[in-house]
């Protein structure tokens, strides 16, 4: 049986953009279905096309959010998922791992990390 790979609350992770890449730091976020990635990191990094629309249900209310494909490492493992697209500039993280990267990458969350 493979080694699950353990995360606390925060995790530094690299997103790989279009010949080029960004370190920041990541929510995770075990409440949320889906990912989502700040508007203005995606255009930083050249990320997209935008692949298909997503109804979301957040903390502001209901809505629809463009989906785009992101390739990113979270500690040893890279992974590829579908992020809808967010503005996140009021946040402290531009980036939120939902449990649809989760479940991918095989991770456990322990809140004390």
């Amino acid at each position: 049986m493979a080694e699950k790979t353990i995360l606390g609350l925060s995790e530094k992770v690299t997103v790989f953009g279009d010949g080029t890449s960004k370190k920041t730091v990541a929510r995770i976020d075990t409440g949320a279905s889906k990912s989502s990635i700040d508007v203005s990191l995606a255009s930083e990094l050249k990320l997209g096309p935008i692949l298909k629309t997503s109804r979301i249900r957040s903390a502001s209310g209901k809505g629809v959010r463009p989906v785009i494909k992101v390739r990113l490492k979270i500690k040893d493992k890279t992974l590829s998922g579908f992020f809808t697209l967010a503005i996140r500039e009021h946040m402290n993280y531009k980036i939120l791992i939902g449990r649809n990267i989760l479940k991918k990458g095989d991770f456990v969350i322990d809140p004390k990390k």
